[in-house]
């Protein structure tokens, strides 16, 4: 790493790392010694400084506790035969987290800013990046409006914080999944293109009503009309239909993925058939009845690929072919998971390396 930023770093008198069992990693239970905290006041982001994983001490009257002003990303670090620090397309998780300050109405943390946290972040706890198969370190860069004031206006000043801790499988079996006709994720003209906390409330509600039916998760649809697929739980959705992979096109009430967007230049470069369109529920159901759709998954950071087993609508349970029947999706598993564990070449260079 080039040290062109001035952090400072306290390091923690006691390791928490011989507690850890890295053979039953639960999804975000679990975090590392040290986290990185920067605070925007005056214009300016100040006091860079990586510090012992602590409580925060915040005002009752703090803006983002009132109105939300939050946003914040996801990522992972895989470590590799050599030992070496793999980063899958950090860039692009600086420059998603850009945009999504900018509809928050938040100063955005500069990309050599987000890169370097990060970096200097894992390399005080590179000890916690595991490298058995299945697991990484899943990093979660945040900002969030830190004014003691209940006015609504745009905070005048924040704090950027990096978290880290190791993880295993976000979902380890293929998920059933229900429809939604009533429910929205979000509107067009809203912030689902942003990364921010209110959309994921917005969705706890609804989602817990599925899962007392028995689904895992739902499939969100336009908030309009209902009657076009947007997203699957937290991540993008693509489905396979007459042996074309297909994706709704992302807009202002569709996360734009990194993930999915890998998933599309990989598609693209073997040659598939990839189409980014509206995709209707109707065609969704008329395609499992009819057997030209073969395949659907959710597709993210947390899981990379989630396989869909079942699609519940309108009181029907739609079984999708067996998963070792998928060619697509599997494929992508494995070249995604090749690229992020350094064993397949990474012809992109979307790897950012930490030795």
């Amino acid at each position: 790493m080039t040290e062109t930023l001035d952090i400072q770093i306290t390091e923690t008198s006691q390791s928490r790392l011989p507690q850890i069992d890295f053979e039953n990693l639960a999804f975000g239970r679990t975090f590392s010694d040290h986290m990185f905290i920067a605070d925007y006041k005056n214009g300016e982001w100040t006091d860079l400084r990586i510090t012992p994983y602590q409580n925060l001490s915040i005002s009752p009257a703090n803006a983002a506790l009132h109105y939300a002003q939050s946003i914040f990303e996801g990522l992972k670090a895989h470590k590799n035969d050599n030992g070496e620090i793999l980063i899958f397309r950090p860039e692009a998780n600086a420059k998603r987290m850009i945009k999504s300050a900018e509809r928050m109405c938040m100063p955005p943390v500069p990309l050599e800013l987000f890169m370097e946290s990060i970096e200097a972040l894992i390399s005080v706890d590179r000890d916690w990046v595991p490298n058995k198969p299945g697991t990484s370190l899943y990093i979660r860069p945040f900002q969030f409006a830190d004014d003691p004031f209940i006015g609504v206006r745009p905070s005048e000043t924040y704090k950027f914080i990096v978290l880290t801790g190791p993880v295993g499988g976000y979902y380890a079996e293929p998920v059933k999944v229900k429809i939604e006709k009533h429910f929205t994720r979000a509107v067009r003209g809203g912030v689902g293109a942003a990364k921010t906390a209110g959309n994921y409330a917005a969705s706890l509600y609804p989602a817990r009503q599925a899962q007392a039916k028995g689904y895992h998760q739902l499939v969100w649809t336009d908030g309009q009309t209902h009657e076009f697929i947007e997203e699957s739980g937290t991540m993008n959705i693509m489905f396979v239909i007459n042996d074309t992979l297909v994706t709704p096109p992302t807009s202002d009430s569709i996360l734009p993925g990194i993930t999915r967007e890998s998933a599309l230049i990989l598609a693209r470069d073997w040659g598939w058939k990839v189409e980014e369109r509206p995709i209707k529920v109707d065609e969704v159901i008329e395609s499992i009845e009819n057997g030209s759709l073969t395949e659907a998954f959710g597709i993210g950071t947390a899981a990379t690929i989630s396989h869909i087993a079942v699609i519940g609508y309108e009181g029907t349970d739609y079984q999708l072919p067996a998963i070792e029947t998928r060619k697509i999706s599997n494929r992508l598993l494995d070249a995604l998971t090749g690229i992020k564990m350094g064993q397949i070449e990474d012809k992109y260079g979307w790897i950012k390396k930490i030795g």
